[in-house]
């Protein structure tokens, strides 16, 4: 079996620790410690991400979608491929690299991806363009941990806290949607979902799609379609 290479390494800006590119043959894998964040042959669950969100948005004019989290490029792909042409996609990366590494070494994972004419990247913290943003996307979709418990960084708590769901629900439009990766169930989560205004669903999904693969789950928290203006109540 061929050797696993280190490609290159970065910072987690806000001492989240360090991320490390690798390559084995074909396959790339992005590390942080002894945790695989994700790997290029197993993008199931990362592609249901966006097309689960994307069934409860079918049929809306100019859709903008947030993405937290480029990683792979696998939700942003699959959102592209599901949306249509006058469709808008922001991706927050924090880190620089991340960026890098997919017009890089992994541009053949990426396919393209990132010189779609609906593909904004922004460079920085999704969670500060949630924040700052009211009735501004359909569908708001996070993959940026393995899940709402804060492991790559202590600041996304606030993506998962009661705070950053009464955010995300200001930053939705009326009916949008929040989609949540996970590497695991969390019925804490699913609690505050709901308790923060969500109708919510609880899907469980595969690493590998059809194909099997380790065990993830997605949350699908809608807002009221008929909700008038962002709640102000923080």
């Amino acid at each position: 079996m061929l050797p696993w290479i280190q490609l290159d390494r970065a910072e987690i800006p806000g001492n989240g620790g360090e991320l490390r590119l690798k390559q084995r043959g074909h396959e790339f894998s992005i590390m942080l410690g002894a945790n695989e964040l994700m790997n290029s042959r197993l993008s199931g669950s990362e592609e249901a991400l966006a097309t689960l969100a994307h069934q409860k948005i079918t049929g809306r004019p100019r859709p903008a979608i947030l993405i937290g989290g480029l990683g792979m490029g696998f939700t942003l792909r699959a959102a592209l491929s599901v949306l249509p042409p006058e469709a808008s996609v922001t991706v927050a990366e924090l880190v620089p690299a991340v960026v890098g590494w997919a017009r890089g070494p992994m541009a053949d994972v990426f396919k393209g991806c990132l010189d779609d004419p609906r593909t904004l990247i922004h460079q920085g913290d999704v969670g500060d363009v949630i924040h700052g943003s009211r009735e501004r996307f359909d569908a708001i979709l996070l993959d940026v941990d393995n899940g709402p418990d804060g492991l790559t960084r202590a600041s996304n708590d606030r993506l998962y806290n009661a705070y950053g769901l009464q955010a995300a629900h200001d930053a939705l439009r009326p009916g949008g949607v929040l989609a949540v990766w996970s590497s695991g169930p969390d019925e804490g989560f699913t609690r505050r979902l709901k308790q923060g205004g969500f109708s919510t669903e609880v899907v469980n999904t595969r690493a590998n799609g059809k194909r099997g693969g380790a065990r993830h789950v997605i949350w699908i928290a809608t807002t009221d379609p008929a909700k008038s203006g962002a709640r102000r109540d923080r």
